[in-house]
């Protein structure tokens, strides 16, 4: 009877053995979801901010194109009131 009781023993351990590695690992993933979790955040953020960063810069660079624009058209009227002065005889 003994040596019936250690073999009926036997499975029961190996599975409480599979049970404490399948709880190891379950804390492994948790411990992995809740950084994964946090870097997700993290890089979120930083996404955030390169799109307000690039809707800076578009708005920049469209009135960079609007300055110069406004230059050029201030260069031909220049251009244009030199012209007539030197028709101009004094």
């Amino acid at each position: 009877m003994a040596k019936t009781q250690a073999l009926g023993l036997e499975p029961i351990e190996r599975l409480e053995e599979k049970v404490r590695l399948l709880v190891g690992l379950i804390d492994r993933l948790k411990s992995e979801q809740a950084r994964l979790g946090e870097e997700n955040r993290h890089l979120r953020a930083q996404v955030d901010e390169f799109a307000t960063r690039l809707n800076e810069a578009e708005s920049a660079s469209g009135e960079l194109v609007a300055l110069r624009e406004e230059r050029d058209a201030v260069r031909a009227r220049v251009a244009e009131i030199l012209e007539q002065l030197e028709g101009v005889e004094v």
